[in-house]
């Protein structure tokens, strides 16, 4: 049975944008998780197919297309 605070991946990259991603979503109130950040930093390919995107940011359902936009804003200016 899924709900609303089921955690759902909306963003992959490597650690460095991760963290900014999390601090991002948690400036804006949305509670964040950084999902394979050791294993994605130490052994990336086990973490993603050819080791790409090995470290997700994961959220609550209910959050996700809010977390969404607000990435892409931040990641877009950039």
């Amino acid at each position: 049975m899924s709900g609303p605070n089921d955690l759902v991946i909306i963003f992959s990259s490597n650690p460095y944008e991760a963290e900014i991603a999390k601090n991002e979503l948690e400036n804006q109130g949305i509670i964040a998780f950084v999902k394979d950040e050791l294993l994605g930093t130490i052994a990336p390919w086990h973490s993603a197919p050819g080791g790409a995107g090995a470290v997700s940011i994961t959220v609550a359902k209910k959050d996700s297309e809010k977390a969404k936009s607000i990435l892409k804003e931040v990641f877009e200016r950039d």
